[in-house]
Order: C-alpha cells, then structure tokens, then sequence
C-alpha cells in the first residue's frame, strides 16, 4: 500500500440530482461521490472495497446546479495497517448557459471548487491483498 494513489471520476448532474429550488443539488451528493473515489482508491491500493469510517472534514464551498459537470478526486496521504486517511476534491469542470439556449454550456477555463473534504477508511488486514 503507498501513500499518492489517486482516483478521479467525471460525471454530470441531473435533474434527479436537483434536491431543491432552482435545481440545486444537495451537498450530499458530492460526499456520494467522495464514496465512490475511496472505493475505488482501496481497490488500487489494496484489492478490497474497504469501509468508510468517517469524515474528518468537510467544506461546501460553491452551489452545485443540475446540468453541472462536477470532477471529483481523491488521494490517499496517509496508511496504517489496515486505515487509510484520504483527502477529496470536487470541481464543477462545465456548466449549462440557458440564458444563451437550452441546449448551451461552457467548459470553464478555471474549474470551480464546490467541495473539499478528509476522511478515513478501513480495509480489513485479511482483506488486503496488496495493489500498488
């Protein structure tokens, strides 16, 4: 297991995802993704699934829209024996421009940070098999 393993997932937000008025999509949404990057980081780095423990932090930092590309990635910086402290980044990469057509969007030339947060999770030591 060594620490610089990195993940990243690209995705678009839907419709289903707008939780409230204005199409805005819940916070949590992006912690689901955070879920999705630590799996998949303790599968690179240990063959397993793992468990997520807890968050250490988390920041919203921008409003997230329906239409919204969002990036999403994550790093492991430290390990144990069996934890593994991750730290996660989610920035909306393309965003819908109705006020120009309803089909309309941008690719921003700086990607906006619309969350960051540090967690933990867990791979049991008889689950380890040792990917990187």
């Amino acid at each position: 297991m060594s620490t610089g393993t990195k993940a990243v997932i690209r995705l678009r937000m839907s419709s289903h995802d707008a939780h409230y008025g204005g199409n805005l999509v819940d916070g949590a949404r992006m912690l689901g993704l955070f879920g999705d990057v630590a799996t998949e980081l303790c599968i690179r780095s240990d063959g397993d699934e793992g468990l997520f423990r807890a968050y250490d932090s988390v920041e919203f930092l921008a409003p997230v829209y329906a239409g919204d590309f969002i990036e999403a990635e994550g790093e492991i910086i430290s390990a144990g024996n069996t934890s593994r402290k991750m730290r996660f980044e989610a920035r909306k990469v393309i965003k819908p421009r109705p006020d120009v057509n309803d089909s309309a969007a941008d690719v921003l030339s700086e990607p906006v940070v619309v969350c960051r947060a540090t967690g933990t999770c867990v791979v049991p030591k008889d689950k380890q098999r040792g990917q990187t």
